[in-house]
């Protein structure tokens, strides 16, 4: 989730402000200090990419968990969403058409992003995190920048296909999951949290007055659940109901419609929703109507009390000093999912995230009307925020993405409207992961090509 400061991360849960009202979430702990390794920068790492290919058949049908419709065609053929087998069709049919992206050798990469290399060097250190990395790129070529180590008892830098938690961004794959309704006038933009769940916002807050567009635009004045600390389950998970009540019990920050702050509580209430809507589970959504079609399979949705990482997997860590010497916690396996759900909790790569955007951004998700909703902001958080996606004003002109922090990781990422993209990932969360290094790295990988 958005944010610089990773707290005590020995605690349930941590807040902070972070400039725009955000919280980090901070599972308890009880893990050794391990000896930290000198960062050490690395030249560019190069995917070899290969033909992008539509997934397999058996990739695109739903988990075995759906029920079967009355005349035995598989559930996701079913009347009330056949605009989901129709994008779904789409996508796999945009992905067949892309004939392939071109690799750069190691030496041309080097060569051609030294200015790019030089911010991520200078990035990785002031992050606080052991390591770094950024793939950028345009609609033909992938490369990838590292600085650091993945891990710190291993001298590898963070590659295109290893696994990390991309906290924030998990919003954009919810937000466009409600667009994709919005497109099957399932839900409407301006229609009411009253009207889609019924009696779940109570006094002082009118779920009459919010609105979807407001949920997702961070305009509804609901604090954020982080701030306070939610009932957890006897198995250690929580349920999105239990996160909404823990923001409830706060004051609202401002009426709905009238300012701008980011909350975490907007985008559970929104999980909330697209459950109610289409009957099925947030996790099973967006694996069946964005990680299937397009392709992402190093992306999942974990499931509540899954958190493991999975292998290759940067590691996730916090800084401490003990005295004179400073080391570092691993905090890759502790954070439970559930308490981030549809704000937070997906798992991803750096070549499935720079997928996915491009994918949103070239209208293969959402339709053109839905991507101009999106890309309508509001000013307050960045330099204006739309649904799911901030807007950032570079040097070469506009870009349009979004960032996320959790327990061990800040990443974000950009496509510019120049058609380049840039996707950072550090393996820690501090006070100045974001800002100003961080947007100096992607802004160098955009603009300087």
């Amino acid at each position: 989730m958005p944010g610089r400061d990773c707290g005590n991360i020995c605690g349930t849960v941590s807040a902070n402000s972070c400039g725009n009202g955000s919280g980090i979430l901070t599972p308890a702990c009880s893990t050794a200090i391990r000896p930290a390794i000198p960062s050490q920068s690395s030249g560019p790492r190069i995917k070899e990419m290969t033909p992008m290919r539509p997934p397999a058949a058996s990739a695109l049908a739903p988990p075995s968990s759906r029920r079967p419709s009355a005349a035995g065609s598989p559930p996701h053929l079913r009347a009330s969403v056949r605009p989901r087998r129709r994008r779904a069709t789409a996508l796999a049919t945009a992905l067949a058409l892309v004939t392939g992206l071109v690799a750069m050798t190691p030496l041309s990469a080097q060569a051609a992003h030294e200015s790019t290399q030089a911010a991520l060097s200078a990035w990785q250190p002031h992050s606080g995190g052991p390591g770094a990395a950024v793939m950028g790129g345009d609609a033909t070529t992938r490369w990838t920048l590292q600085s650091g180590v993945r891990n710190i008892y291993e001298r590898t830098g963070i590659g295109p296909d290893d696994h990390f938690r991309i906290g924030s961004e998990t919003k954009t794959y919810t937000a466009s999951v409600v667009l994709q309704l919005v497109d099957e006038r399932l839900v409407d933009l301006d229609g009411t949290v009253e009207q889609y769940l019924p009696g779940v916002l109570t006094s002082p807050y009118d779920g009459r007055v919010i609105t979807v567009r407001q949920l997702l635009q961070h305009r509804s004045g609901i604090p954020n659940y982080t701030d306070n600390n939610p009932r957890m389950q006897l198995d250690g998970t929580y349920l999105m109901a239990d996160l909404v009540r823990a923001a409830l019990s706060q004051a609202p920050w401002f009426a709905p419609g009238t300012s701008i702050r980011y909350s975490n509580t907007n985008y559970i209430l929104l999980g909330m929703l697209i459950e109610r809507v289409t009957g099925q589970s947030i996790r099973t959504e967006i694996t069946d109507r964005i990680i299937r079609p397009l392709g992402l399979t190093e992306t999942r949705y974990p499931a509540p009390g899954d958190k493991s990482i999975g292998p290759p997997a940067v590691h996730g860590y916090v800084g401490t000093r003990i005295g004179p010497l400073t080391g570092w916690i691993d905090i890759s396996n502790i954070f439970e999912p559930s308490l981030a759900g549809p704000a937070g909790a997906i798992i991803s790569t750096l070549d499935d995230t720079v997928t996915f955007y491009r994918a949103l951004f070239s209208g293969q998700v959402v339709s053109a009307a839905s991507l101009t909703q999106m890309r309508t902001a509001f000013p307050g958080i960045k330099d204006g925020y739309g649904l799911g996606i901030y807007k950032a004003n570079l040097s070469c002109g506009t870009a349009w993405g979004h960032n996320g922090a959790s327990p061990g990781y800040f990443t974000e990422t950009l496509v510019g409207d120049n058609g380049r993209h840039a996707s950072i990932v550090t393996n820690t969360v501090s006070t100045d992961a974001s800002e100003p290094s961080g947007r100096t790295v992607l802004e160098k990988a955009i603009c300087d090509g």
